[in-house]
């Protein structure tokens, strides 16, 4: 496909997506699983049964472009996946349901650009699950790696982003992880860092891309017990990166892990899970669409 011709087909694509987004169903009351909507500070996001007692959401939710659909990982540990579980609540006849099971030991929920495909992270690399009327059926494995692909996502250009060890590290060395990117071609089986200033000393592992590449919200100033904050980047012309920003004190106030980070398909809220032990662990959310706009102002 000529150059021209992808840009077209993205831009087109890209409109799709817009205009999906904002469909009435997100201004109406029923939207966010009824929850009411925050404003510029932090607030929890827990609609009721959400999660089982001693089990938080963990790591990066997603819900389908017409809002009517939330997937989500339910987890009782940070660093063992034995109890994951793969959860979703659907919006049908007027009220939601669920939560519904989609599978054990799945994570990282992200669905494709066209909505009919759902990427998960599982052992042994992504797995998809097909759209199939109103459910779904799990499919063969997607992608497999010698190195990790952790928060494996998807956008219109067709590149796949990830935090990985590739290959430049082992991937028990956490230190090791960089954020990278993947081409469309997956019979290329290379990985390339997305270097500086991205990545940095420590752990580059949990981010957020938007569909058309234009920012990127990263876990940054990670310590070396994972603490966090949340900082943007820009996608500059140039194909470089800015030097990225702290979403600043409302949501980086207080040393606590940040990660998960996800901004709604209507572009207005940003989810992300944040706890300072497995304890308060929790999923929060806050208005993100006038913060990007500043924050874009003030790096380009």
């Amino acid at each position: 496909m000529s150059t021209f011709r992808l840009l077209l087909f993205a831009t087109g694509m890209l409109c799709n997506i817009v205009a999906s987004a904002q469909s009435s169903f997100w201004n109406s009351a029923h939207a966010y699983l009824n929850q009411p909507q925050p404003g510029d500070a932090p607030v929890r996001f827990e609609p009721p049964n959400l999660n089982e007692p001693g089990y938080f959401v963990l790591g990066r939710i997603a819900f389908s472009a017409d809002g009517k659909e939330f997937y989500y990982g339910s987890n009782n540990a940070w660093f063992s996946n034995e109890h994951q579980h793969l959860l979703y609540f659907h919006f049908e006849k007027g009220e939601w349901k669920g939560p519904l099971a989609l599978g054990d030991r799945y994570s990282q929920p992200t669905l494709s650009i066209d909505g009919k495909t759902l990427y998960v992270s599982a052992d042994k690399g992504i797995h998809q699950l097909q759209r199939k009327g109103t459910g779904w059926i799990n499919s063969p494995i997607f992608i497999k790696r010698s190195y990790i692909l952790y928060n494996f996502m998807p956008t219109i250009s067709g590149r796949y982003y990830v935090g990985s060890n590739g290959t430049w590290g082992p991937r028990d060395d956490y230190n090791a992880w960089q954020f990278a990117v993947m081409p469309e071609d997956l019979k290329d089986t290379s990985i390339q860092s997305l270097g500086k200033p991205l990545n940095s000393p420590g752990f580059n592992g949990d981010f957020y891309i938007a569909p058309d590449e234009s920012y990127i919200i990263i876990s940054a100033k990670e310590t070396k017990d994972f603490e966090c904050e949340l900082w943007i980047s820009f996608h500059k012309p140039d194909n470089t990166w800015t030097e990225p920003k702290s979403l600043g004190p409302a949501i980086n106030e207080g040393t606590a892990h940040r990660f998960g980070q996800y901004v709604t398909p209507d572009g207005k809220f940003l989810f992300y899970t944040k706890g300072t032990s497995e304890k308060d662990c929790a999923l929060y959310w806050v208005r993100f669409d006038s913060l990007l706009q500043k924050l874009k102002q003030e790096s380009l």
